[in-house]
């Protein structure tokens, strides 16, 4: 659910005859892959051919890691999960569901003699349950509705789980006689989030007993309260947690609706208490009279080992979903907090007690990359563990076993083995090994950039495979989305630098103005900014690579999504000639008309200075790039979904509209099912073969 990680895998469709076979990499099985792999670089077709490693857990005694892999079909158009183990130690993964439906959710049970898992084998999403091998399977809930998530209790005599509950009345509800109706009736904001409009519900907790392989006696701890826990869209497990001695419930809500929801950012932590049925927020009931530190974002709560601490994650500015992640440290048996972060100028998360409770481990962002770290509370020094040209994106902590998913922009997400002394790393996954050794990647390269006012830029530059200094080469300047969103060592599987680099490109990729890892003032400078500071670093990163003898500087290309896409629709009006291509996938065009249309108004709220209509009007709808298409004069591709809703696709519309209108050589591609990402594996195919036959056209 968070965090948007799907990740990598394939290669293997291993020929398992039951799901206790091995798995083993055979591409004589798969005429396809051969003849993807025989190109030798990164293709769009190539992409879906990998697996992608999701939900690692690891096992009680810290000797096993279960975790997910998921493998897509693009004739079928289709992506499935499956479950494996392995041992820490090393040795063959184990292959452990073979179901029709995805296995998603895996986690053992506080005794390690059981997996459980999630699934819809059977209709609607339930929990089931089986050996660590794989065998005796079934299904141990039965709720009628779909679950969402699911933990144990730490002593295995209960389960929460997460549901969705109809609180709301819909047409058919207020006119039972008219069965048939298709409208929605709307009074209050909050009505449609990210891709989806409201269907009436809410995901709730629920707690239930456990015994004997049953799920039994459910319990809403949040009855006919009209708020959502994990928080929409993208709120998973890691927002509730389990009290060590399973008498407490913590949790990360906003009890906001309507209107209060759409303009604040003011998740709060929540405990309840299983004896007497109790909930109390942290804040209002212990906190007293403390300003704002507490009115952002307060979220991903985790118990000390011992129970009588919680440490989570918590944003102090209301309405700035980008403000610095702080290590709040509270004390139960006291009612006493501490910011355990102050003078660490770096946002944190992913927190894991040590087993004595002296230490916490999480993962924090440093120069365009995120890397593992650990608090020792007693002195309140944080340390550095890992280093290298990559990105963590979990991690879990069991005594001295330290596990994580790591990925760079030349590999996708493996799991590897971290000691918590020194930082050595042990590679435990080799699930796209196989493709891996096949391909050829392009050299990443970090540069330092001197910038307009006189700081330093870290920028990505990434080659073509077989870059040959003597050539001249086309560019690319990429444009990050976010805006507050690191150019770090993601490997993503549209915005691949690596697939770009194998057609021919050389790729610009700076950590321009307004992007984390870089401290807290770079961060913040680019709200009421946006055509400011941060335009300027992307001219300079493109001008100083362009100063390259291989750089063809008559053939400059400006591509990006989101943020990126609204810098595109900005640099067109604005580049002096730089560029001969454009892309822009699903960006802000009309600053006006998107801050109607947006369903997170907290955002404009904070980033724009507030409405259009606002005395004195915000400078920043100054830089709406609508006032500037008199200055378009460069072919232009522009994309978007029809399930996006936080840039509707209406703004596309318009900059393809004014484009044509004006004689400029332009393109639209619309997916009316894809959101403000395109997932679907044929349509991610179809969109990278328009986004290079456009380039091409204009750069080659």
């Amino acid at each position: 659910m968070k965090k948007i990680a799907v990740y990598l895998f394939l290669l293997s469709v291993a020929v398992l005859v039951s799901c206790t076979k091995y798995q083993k990499p055979v591409s004589s099985n798969d005429k396809d892959l051969d003849s993807l792999l025989a190109i030798g670089k990164m293709t769009p077709e190539l992409m879906w051919k990998f697996g992608r490693i999701s939900e690692v857990a690891l096992s009680p005694d810290g000797k096993t890691i279960l975790y997910s892999v998921k493998n897509f079909n693009l004739k079928e158009n289709t992506g499935k999960a499956k479950l494996y183990t392995l041992a820490v130690a090393g040795g063959t993964p184990l292959q452990v569901t073979n179901g029709a439906a995805d296995a998603s959710n895996g986690i053992w049970r506080p005794d390690g003699k059981k997996i459980a898992y999630l699934s819809a084998e059977k209709g609607t999403t339930q929990i089931w349950e089986m050996n660590p091998d794989g065998s005796s399977r079934k299904q141990i809930s039965n709720t009628g509705g779909d679950i969402i998530g699911f933990s144990y209790a730490p002593s295995a005599d209960g389960i929460l789980y997460v549901q969705e509950v109809k609180l709301d009345k819909n047409p058919q509800d207020v006119y039972p006689d008219l069965p048939k109706t298709n409208v929605r009736i709307i009074e209050d904001m909050n009505y449609r989030h990210w891709n989806a409009w409201s269907n009436y519900t809410y995901q709730h907790v629920f707690i239930a007993k456990y015994k004997d392989g049953k799920v039994t006696d459910n319990e809403d701890i949040m009855k006919d309260e009209r708020y959502d826990c994990p928080n929409k869209p993208n709120g998973g497990m890691e927002e509730i947690a389990w009290s060590a001695d399973g008498k407490t419930i913590a949790y990360t809500c906003k009890k906001l609706i309507g209107l209060k929801y759409a303009v604040s950012t003011n998740t709060d932590i929540f405990l309840y208490t299983l004896g007497n049925k109790s909930t109390r927020c942290l804040k209002n009931s212990t906190f007293g009279d403390l300003g704002n530190n507490f009115e952002g974002y307060d979220m991903d709560p985790v118990f000390s080992p011992d129970g009588k601490k919680i440490v989570w994650k918590s944003m102090q500015r209301p309405g700035f979903e980008a403000d610095k992640e702080r290590i709040i440290i509270y004390d139960l048996s006291t009612n006493a907090w501490e910011d355990y972060s102050v003078g660490f100028d770096q946002s944190s998360s992913s927190f894991n007690w040590s087993k004595d409770g002296s230490k916490i481990y999480f993962i924090s962002g440093i120069n365009a990359t995120y890397q593992i770290y650990s608090l020792t509370i007693a002195d309140k020094s944080i340390k550095q563990i890992t280093k290298g040209v990559h990105d963590y994106n979990t991690l879990l902590v069991n005594g001295d076993v330290m596990i994580g998913e790591k990925m760079s922009m030349s590999s996708p997400v493996e799991v590897f083995k971290i000691d918590p002394a020194d930082g050595k790393e042990t590679q435990l996954t080799s699930v796209n090994k196989f493709i891996m050794d096949k391909i050829k990647m392009g050299k990443v390269e970090e540069r330092r950039m001197k910038t307009t006012d006189g700081k330093e830029m870290l920028t990505w530059v990434i080659y073509p495979p077989d870059f040959d200094p003597n050539k001249k080469y086309p560019t690319l300047l990429y444009c990050q989305g976010g805006p507050q969103s690191a150019v770090s060592q993601f490997f993503s599987y549209r915005w691949n630098f690596q697939i770009m680099a194998a057609n021919g490109y050389i790729i610009v990729a700076p950590n321009r103005r307004g992007l984390p890892t870089f401290g807290q003032e770079w961060n913040d400078q680019i709200s009421q900014d946006y055509g400011g500071q941060n335009m300027k670093d992307y001219l300079t990163a493109i001008d100083e690579m362009a100063k390259e003898p291989f750089v063809n500087k008559d053939k400059l290309g400006c591509v990006g999504a989101s943020y990126g896409g609204f810098s595109v629709y900005y640099l067109a009006g604005h580049h002096e000639k730089r560029f001969k291509a454009f892309i822009a996938h699903c960006g802000m065009f009309n600053f006006e008309s998107w801050y109607g249309y947006t369903e997170e108004i907290w955002f404009p709220n904070y980033d724009f200075g507030g409405p259009y209509w606002q005395t004195p009007r915000p400078k920043s709808y100054d830089f709406s790039p609508h006032l500037f298409v008199d200055k378009w004069d460069t072919p232009i591709l522009i994309i978007t979904g029809g399930k996006d809703f936080r840039i509707p696709y209406t703004e596309s519309l318009q900059a393809f509209d004014i484009a044509q209108m004006r004689g400029i050589p332009s393109k639209l591609l619309f997916f009316p099912e894809e959101t403000h990402f395109v997932t679907k594996p044929q349509n991610a195919v179809l969109w990278q073969r328009e986004f290079f036959a456009w380039l091409d056209k204009y750069l080659k």
